[in-house]
C-alpha cells in the first residue's frame, strides 16, 4: 500500500538523519515556544503543558508496560520505538517552557541558581534519547517537570501564591509521580519493587531539596515577574497612567530610562517606580526593600520595607511606587520582594551630590 511506502520512506529518512534531529529539534522547539508562549496565566498555554505532562506520563508507563508484556493489544508494542523519542519531545517542550516563563521571573541572583537546572535539562534532554529508557533518570525529570509546572500552576488557578500553596504544590507533584511507579510496580508488575523503593527514596529527598531552594530564595517566585522598576525624582498617578520625572539624559544615552546616578540636593525626594506582572485573580502585596551600603561594614543596612498590594491581569505589570526623604549619598538598592522575602528582583542606583541644582532639565515619562 502507498501508506506502507510513505512509512518505510520516512523511517530510511528518519534513520539518515538522525543524529542531526536533536539539533534542529532543540532550535526548532525554543524558537516555536518563545513565538507562541504569551503569559504565564494564559489557560490555553497551561492546557497544553499539562496535556505535554499526563502524555509524558503515559508514554513512560505504556514503554514500561510493553518491555514486561503486561498489554495485550498488538499496536502499543508497534510503537515500542518510538516511547523513549515521546518522553524526550514532551519532556524537552515543558523544559523549553519553564526556561521562557522561569526567564521573565528570575532576578539573576540566587533565584539564578534554578533557571540554570532548567536550562542545563533543557539542553541536555535533546541529546538523551538513548538515556530515556532509564528508570531512574526518568523518574527525576518526570518529577522536575511535575514539580516545575505545578508550582506555578495552580497558584494561576487557585489565585493564591504564598509559601503553602509552594508545599502543597510541590507535594502534589512528588504524590503524582510517585503514586506513577507505585502503580507500574505494585499494580502490574512492570518494574521490580526494589527500582520503585529506590524511586521512592530518591523523589523524597529530590523533593526536600527543592523545598530548602525555595526557602533559600533559590526558585523563581513564578508566576510573579518584575516587568520594569527604576528611580525617579518625581512619579504622580494621573488617571490611567504615571508621570515619572528624571533628569534630562545626554543626548548620546539613550536608552536611559531612569535617575542613576541619581543627583541629589538636600530637600529631594527619592522614587522608586515598579510594574510587577501577576496573573488575573492573584493579588498580593509587593515590597519595596530599600537598603544602603555601609562602607564600614562593608555590608548592605536596611533602612525601610515599604509595603502596597497590587492586583493580576495587565500585562504590562501592576504599577506602584515608594518614596524616601531621609537618603544620604553613597551606593543604594531596592529590591523589590514578596512578604515572605522572595527576590522579584533589584533596581541598583547611586546617590551623588549635584553641584549645579539650578541647570537641572528635566524629561517626563508616561507609564
Amino acid at each position: 500500500m502507498k501508506w506502507k511506502d510513505a512509512f518505510h520512506r520516512w523511517q530510511e529518512n528518519y534513520r539518515r538523519y538522525e543524529r542531526l534531529i536533536p539539533i534542529f529539534s532543540f532550535v526548532g522547539g525554543f524558537l516555536w515556544d518563545s513565538a507562541t508562549l504569551t503569559r504565564i496565566d494564559r489557560l490555553s498555554d497551561n492546557l497544553i503543558l499539562l496535556i505535554y505532562y499526563l502524555l509524558a506520563s503515559a508514554a513512560i508507563m505504556f514503554m514500561h508496560l510493553v518491555d514486561t508484556e503486561r498489554v495485550k493489544q498488538l499496536i502499543f508494542y508497534r510503537f515500542r520505538p518510538w516511547y523513549p523519542l515521546a518522553i524526550q519531545f514532551f519532556f524537552g517542550g515543558l523544559f523549553s517552557s519553564y526556561v521562557i516563563f522561569y526567564f521573565q521571573s528570575a532576578s539573576f541572583t540566587k533565584s539564578a541558581i534554578f533557571l540554570g537546572l532548567l536550562i542545563l535539562l533543557f539542553i541536555g534532554n535533546e541529546f538523551l534519547e538513548k538515556r530515556l529508557e532509564n528508570v531512574y533518570l526518568q523518574s527525576v525529570l518526570h518529577f522536575l517537570v511535575g514539580f516545575s509546572f505545578l508550582i506555578f500552576f495552580l497558584p494561576v488557578i487557585i489565585g493564591v501564591m504564598n509559601v503553602w500553596m509552594f508545599l502543597l504544590s510541590a507535594t502534589i507533584g512528588l504524590l503524582f509521580s510517585i503514586g506513577m511507579w507505585w502503580w507500574l510496580s505494585v499494580w502490574r508488575e512492570a518494574i521490580p519493587r526494589f527500582q520503585f523503593r529506590r524511586i521512592q527514596v530518591g523523589l523524597i529527598g529530590l523533593w526536600g531539596i527543592l523545598v530548602g531552594f525555595y526557602f533559600f530564595n533559590w526558585i523563581p517566585p513564578v508566576p510573579l515577574s518584575l516587568k520594569t522598576g527604576g528611580v525617579y525624582h518625581h512619579v504622580q498617578r494621573e488617571g490611567e497612567r504615571y508621570l515619572l520625572k528624571m533628569e534630562r539624559p545626554a543626548w548620546y544615552q539613550f536608552w536611559k530610562q531612569q535617575d542613576n546616578p541619581f543627583h541629589w540636593q538636600p530637600g529631594d525626594t527619592v522614587f522608586c517606580f515598579t510594574a510587577v506582572f501577576a496573573p488575573t485573580r492573584l493579588e498580593k502585596s509587593i515590597v519595596h526593600h530599600w537598603q544602603v551600603f555601609n562602607e564600614y561594614q562593608n555590608d548592605w543596612i536596611t533602612t525601610d520595607r515599604l509595603l502596597f498590594p497590587i492586583r493580576g491581569g495587565r500585562l504590562e505589570g501592576y504599577r506602584g511606587y515608594t518614596y524616601k526623604r531621609n537618603v544620604r549619598p553613597g551606593k543604594w538598592r531596592v529590591n523589590v520582594e514578596t512578604p515572605d522575602g522572595l527576590l522579584l528582583g533589584r533596581i541598583p542606583f547611586h546617590i551623588v551630590v549635584t553641584d549645579t541644582p539650578s541647570l537641572r532639565k528635566w524629561k517626563i515619562l508616561w507609564r
